[in-house]
């Protein structure tokens, strides 16, 4: 029915089609492929009625899909988790409130992993979330159930947010365009006290061209969040214009990481093409892993959030996360300070590439998607890798606030393989006209999944 949310939007303006269409088409649509798939936790059962006096705004009725940790009033969200199974939110998120002024229709809530904590979407409330282009495979995380309604066409967009690669991983999984914005360019109200300064919100699209679009909707100061930035600009009409001559530095490991050799080769002939719009250089960077920062970080805060619920919490909890989340009981406020001196080390050396080059390039994640039923991956390449070894190349960049994009790069029998595009600090715009100019070269849109 659409071949993008932006063509979508002006379909509904010329009145080639009607937001009560949509809607309902969007509705058959998830009643047909989501008992396969499994991308929405709850439905919006009003809907229809929201896409009646939706139609005069500037959205004109788009539908949209929103992650199940982005509150909604009066739509239950339960952050993927039973402990909040049946919690109804009294108010809305900004980027919810701004997305329906501007008179899109909210269809649901999509599926991720208990409070977005790891890159698997799987949870005891709806069971896992499927990847179309293979069943048996998982989306990634944590926005997976928002990357499985966009990629088999339930629905034109969805939101996601990213505190470690939660855009960036499913839209690498699904063939699509994710990108992480500058920390604080759409702002985050009510904030989730987890993945605290980490956290970005954004969305799942099929091209670059939706992305922008969308993003001039949400984005801008607000005062419920103190660290969101203003904004002036049109990032959809930014992109109209060509790029400029860029540099970019690819880097296949930054250092420390172990790839997948298939998924090495599909992204350095991604790369290449990148030299039409600039030149490419392979750099060798020798940058510190953070990964026992970020689990760390992570296993502290979910410790302070549930408090003296902690042990009720545990009763119904996601059986993975028992292990781990005792680490909190060895660790002091002093871990938590050496996280912040990691974080500046890190930028110390990785502001280097910068000074030298406009972006950086990287594979998205270090292997192809893997079966349902695995929360992770635990060999690359016939060696050993860490627990959180299979998805090193996103995660850094939002300890770093950067802007930085995942874009499809080919595939490996079947499966979709992403390309990550690191940006400077505030570089939204160009990153979305590399992006764009990239997406140029390709036929990525093209290759849909064939959901059997």
């Amino acid at each position: 029915m659409w071949e993008s949310a932006v063509e979508l939007v002006e379909e509904l303006k010329g009145g080639e089609v009607k937001a009560l269409e949509v809607v309902e088409y969007c509705f058959e649509r998830i009643k047909e492929l989501n008992p396969k798939i499994n991308a929405f936790i709850t439905l919006n059962q009003k809907a229809i009625e929201d896409a009646k006096s939706a139609t005069k705004k500037p959205l004109a009725g788009l539908p949209i899909a929103v992650k199940d940790n982005v509150e909604t009033k009066g739509l239950r969200t339960t952050y993927g988790s039973k402990f909040f199974e049946n919690y109804i939110p009294q108010e809305d998120s900004v980027i919810v409130e701004r997305l329906k002024k501007a008179g899109a229709v909210i269809l649901g809530k999509t599926n991720m992993p208990e409070f977005g904590l790891i890159a698997y979407t799987d949870n005891l409330v709806v069971g896992p979330t499927r990847n179309p282009y293979d069943l048996n495979k998982t989306v990634g995380g944590s926005s997976g159930g928002s990357a499985a309604a966009v990629i088999s066409g339930m629905v034109p967009a969805a939101t996601g947010n990213d505190g470690g690669g939660s855009i960036r991983i499913p839209a690498s999984f699904c063939n699509l365009f994710g990108l992480k914005p500058t920390f604080g360019r759409v702002p985050v109200y009510p904030r989730f006290p987890i993945f605290n300064g980490l956290h970005c919100e954004g969305f799942l699209t099929s091209c670059v061209e939706d992305t922008a679009f969308l993003l001039d909707f949400v984005k801008g100061y607000d005062v419920r969040d103190p660290t969101s930035l203003p904004s002036d600009i049109s990032y959809y009409d930014a992109i109209k214009e060509e790029p400029r001559e860029a540099k970019f530095a690819l880097s296949i490991d930054l250092g420390y990481a172990k790839v997948d050799p298939d998924v090495e080769k599909v992204v350095r002939s991604a790369a290449n093409k990148l030299n039409k719009i600039g030149s490419v250089e392979e750099v060798e960077i020798k940058l510190q892993s953070l990964e026992t920062e970020l689990i760390k970080k992570v296993v502290l805060e979910v410790s302070v959030f549930l408090g003296e619920k902690i042990g009720e919490w545990k009763k119904v909890a996601y059986p993975p996360y028992l292990g781990f989340l005792s680490l909190a009981d060895s660790m002091t406020f002093r871990d938590y300070i050496k996280i912040e001196y990691a974080k500046i080390e890190f930028w110390k050396l990785a502001s280097k590439i910068f000074e030298k080059y406009d972006f950086l390039v990287t594979p998205t994640v270090a292997v192809l998607p893997f079966d349902i039923g695995e929360i992770g991956v635990y060999e690359i390449a016939g060696k050993p890798t860490t627990p959180i070894g299979w998805m090193p190349f996103t995660y850094p960049f939002n300890f770093t606030g950067q802007p930085a994009a995942s874009i499809p790069a080919g595939f490996v029998k079947d499966l979709p393989v992403g390309m990550q595009i690191v940006g400077r600090h505030h570089s939204e715009v160009e990153l979305l006209r590399v992006c764009k100019a990239y997406q140029d070269t390709s036929d990525w849109r093209k290759i849909k999944p064939k959901i059997r």
